[in-house]
């Protein structure tokens, strides 16, 4: 399977991908397992917090092929070497390098760079992109999306906003197009507290269920 085809098929069941910014080492099993539970099967911890190899290392080793682990705020192949290193899968950017994606795409990870134009969301898939990270979504809107979704190549582009994103506005981005979500805050409680990560991703995924249902009923 290649890695469009993989984040699609991880995509399809749950269409989350969290970022654990802020996540510390002390609580990666308890948080990833509750995001597990939740049904979230993409996990991502940025390099550039402490502790964040440590995390990563302990993720992976939790779930192993069960779940697509790896870093955020990836800059460099140094940061590409280092989610090697630690078993990780995914590569979440948020910029696009060509180079970058292309020396991930080379190693078999699964590849998620940040774009906020056309030219780049293009110039992202040419250079093998699995996906495509909207960012920030604040800056853009759910009718950009759409825009987008019209003119990039049908079956290829696999749309991921980022930033901003809550149980509030997901309906309109669901609806636009979008193919998943990166998510901080709205799934996951940055100061330990596994009680309001729990709650946190128990109400997001319930709304996600909402408007997947809301969808095939039209």
């Amino acid at each position: 399977m290649s890695s469009p085809d993989f984040l699609r098929a991880h995509l399809s069941v749950m269409p989350v991908l969290a970022i654990l910014r802020g996540l510390e080492p002390r609580n990666a099993r308890a948080t990833g397992q509750a995001l597990f539970d939740a049904g979230v099967r993409l996990m991502e911890v940025p390099l550039n917090v402490p502790g964040a190899a440590e995390s990563i290392a302990t993720l992976v080793s939790l779930f192993g092929n069960r779940a697509l682990v790896g870093g955020g705020t990836v800059l460099s192949e140094a940061d590409l070497a280092l989610i090697v290193s630690l078993g990780g899968k995914l590569v979440v950017s948020p910029h696009f390098d060509a180079d970058l994606v292309r020396a991930a795409r080379d190693k078999g990870l699964v590849t998620v760079p940040g774009v906020c134009t056309p030219t780049e969301a293009f110039a992202a898939l040419k250079a093998g992109a699995s996906g495509l990270k909207l960012f920030p979504a604040e800056a853009l809107a759910p009718r950009v999306l759409a825009a987008w979704r019209a003119v990039l190549p049908k079956g290829e582009a696999l749309l991921i906003p980022t930033g901003g994103i809550n149980v509030e506005n997901a309906g309109t981005w669901w609806a636009a197009g979008a193919d998943g979500f990166g998510v901080g805050s709205a799934v996951f409680d940055p100061s330990g507290d596994l009680a309001v990560t729990q709650q946190r991703v128990h109400d997001f995924v319930c709304a996600l269920q909402r408007m997947r249902e809301a969808q095939i009923s039209v």
